[in-house]
């Protein structure tokens, strides 16, 4: 992708049994993407889903990858780079947590900021000095509206999204001028199998929609990439909201 208004041909996976990154990278095959690397933990998911975006015509190899072993991230980033060029990487793993149990837990809340901002951290820098060096690419990161303020209902979650959205925010920052770019995509609440059986919250989302706005935003060379739209000026809103109000609205 030396071209960078161009889709991927080649897609790294980080995260490679996310709804949002297979629905993104279904949608990336459609147009013109032709190897995949899916890396994430072994398993029948994983090679389910390599399974799935071959039948739709791509090159598509699983690649062990933990985002709680930083050691590792280098060794496992570098074997795929060392196969060939690599257009675009999808930061895409993450967890909840469950607010109400990690409370009361401290262990399982450092395991969600672990995984969603120290995980991210380590394979983002490593992601990023690997495009830099090949001269190219794209760095997509799947943040989070949540990400813009903390709610009392999930203010783990979110501020582990807060910190990855500063870090990529960062990250591209760091990089501008060198031919790769970082592309943050904040989602508000997307319907998945992960989040089935939560309270819905106002202007839900699907994990279609958010590879739309993934394909939308690298022909716009975007920076963000709120999904839906209206986020923004809504985020925008409470973010500037007095805490008092805010804490009565963001339960």
């Amino acid at each position: 992708m030396k071209d960078a208004t161009e889709l991927p041909q080649s897609l790294l996976v980080l995260g490679g049994t996310s709804e949002i990154a297979l629905a993104t990278a279904r949608r990336l095959i459609a147009r013109r993407t032709r190897t995949v690397w899916l890396a994430g933990r072994p398993s029948p998911a994983l090679e389910n889903a390599a399974g799935n975006l071959r039948a739709l015509g791509a090159v598509v190899h699983t690649v062990a990858f933990d985002a709680l072993d930083p050691d590792s991230h280098e060794t496992v980033l570098g074997k795929v780079f060392a196969e060939g060029p690599v257009d675009m990487v999808l930061l895409a793993f993450g967890i909840l947590g469950d607010q109400a149990h990690d409370e009361r837990d401290p262990a399982r809340a450092v395991r969600v900021a672990q995984t969603n901002y120290t995980g991210a951290v380590s394979a983002g820098l490593v992601a990023g000095r690997a495009l830099q060096a090949q001269g190219h690419g794209c760095l997509v990161v799947l943040s989070a509206a949540a990400a813009e303020r903390a709610r009392r209902a999930d203010f783990i979650y979110g501020s582990s999204k807060a910190g990855l959205d500063a870090f990529a925010q960062g990250l591209g920052d760091a990089l501008h001028g060198t031919g790769v770019r970082v592309m943050v995509v904040r989602p508000g609440f997307v319907r998945t199998r992960r989040t089935a059986g939560r309270p819905r919250a106002p202007l839900a989302t699907t994990p279609e929609a958010v590879a739309t706005a993934v394909e939308l935003g690298l022909r716009r060379r975007a920076e963000t990439v709120w999904v839906p739209g209206a986020l923004r000026l809504l985020m925008s809103v409470l973010r500037h909201a007095p805490r008092a109000v805010y804490r009565r609205l963001a339960v």
